[in-house]
């Protein structure tokens, strides 16, 4: 059978599985008896239909798609209807770490829009530092602290530490939220966000190595930079998951693409918020202290290590034991 005489014939059914798990979405108690029945012969055809097409046309777009409803689907009829405390925990231990995993090359896209701006700025400031305000309208005034060697985050340690994590904390969360929302408008502003925080980190970087300060500013930055950086991708990454839905929805509608996308990458966003307070705890407490360079390392190399163990590790399934 060929991929578009199988869509054909099926489409219909894996459309109306879909609408009624969109009217399931709070809760299986907003269907009827009979659309509950209906919901459960729907679901098992949909996941004899993706065996099908795994097995005769796995790289065709209608893998994918089927392969996105019977997991909707199997999260909608089974879902844990036990306690709160527990769902949280489920989701800490093994929905934000998997969905991280199944959607990293939107990560990785984000990264590399942040680093590639960051590394020509770099190199740009470094070579010649008043080009910084033709990168970064408005950098004089920070390209000339830099210069004179002032040392301006330790004002955290005069205004109070506390305040100033609970301060650093608003404005990491406030720079995730934008680039995730950014999505929406086809991921434009995602990438600009990216874009400018890459710019600024390089101009800063890049004038701090000209004038012979890179030791102060990594001695600042390594202790909170790896876990708010980190967080920095993954909801950057979750706004491109929304632009790229609306760009290429596939075999659903654009509306239909862009709430799939949606929940993932509200997912990835919920799981960001606890990495942020931990990287502003480290940036209001650790990373103005007086503590030798050194030691800041170790807790840039330890919490980076634990990010991405819990990252990669965490939510597996246990292996099977051996016969």
């Amino acid at each position: 059978m060929q991929p578009d005489a199988f869509i054909t014939r099926k489409k219909a059914a894996w459309e109306r599985l879909m609408a009624l798990l969109d009217r399931a979405g709070g809760g299986l108690a907003a269907l009827s008896a009979d659309e509950l029945h209906e919901l459960g012969r729907l679901y098992r055809q949909a996941t004899s239909d993706l065996a099908v097409a795994r097995r005769d046309f796995p790289r065709h777009p209608v893998s994918a798609y089927l392969n996105g409803l019977v997991a909707r689907g199997h999260g909608a009829i089974y879902r844990d209807s036990g306690p709160r405390g527990a769902a949280l925990l489920t989701f800490v231990a093994a929905t934000f770490p998997r969905t991280f995993r199944a959607t990293w090359g939107y990560t990785l896209a984000a990264f590399l829009m942040f680093l590639l701006p960051a590394l020509g700025a770099f190199v740009a400031t470094f070579r010649d530092p008043t080009l910084a305000s033709a990168l970064l309208p408005g950098s004089e005034q920070l390209i000339e602290s830099i210069q004179q060697g002032e040392e301006w985050w330790l004002r955290i340690n005069e205004e109070g530490r506390a305040g100033a994590s609970a301060e650093i904390m608003t404005n990491n969360i406030g720079v995730a939220i934008r680039a995730f929302a950014g999505g929406v408008a086809f991921g434009v502003y995602t990438l600009y966000i990216l874009a400018f925080n890459g710019l600024m980190m390089g101009v800063v970087a890049g004038a701090a190595q000209r004038f012979g300060f890179a030791g102060n500013l990594w001695g600042f930055v390594a202790a909170h930079g790896v876990v708010e950086l980190s967080v920095i991708f993954i909801a950057g990454g979750a706004g491109l998951q929304l632009g790229w839905a609306l760009l290429r929805p596939g075999l659903h509608s654009r509306r239909a693409a862009l709430v799939l996308a949606g929940r993932r990458a509200v997912m990835l966003l919920l799981g960001c918020a606890p990495l942020l307070v931990i990287a502003g705890v480290i940036e209001g407490f650790i990373s103005p202290s007086a503590l030798p360079l050194a030691a800041k390392l170790a807790v840039a190399a330890g919490s980076g290590a634990a990010l991405l163990t819990y990252l990669l590790l965490a939510g597996r399934e246990p292996l099977p034991p051996s016969p």
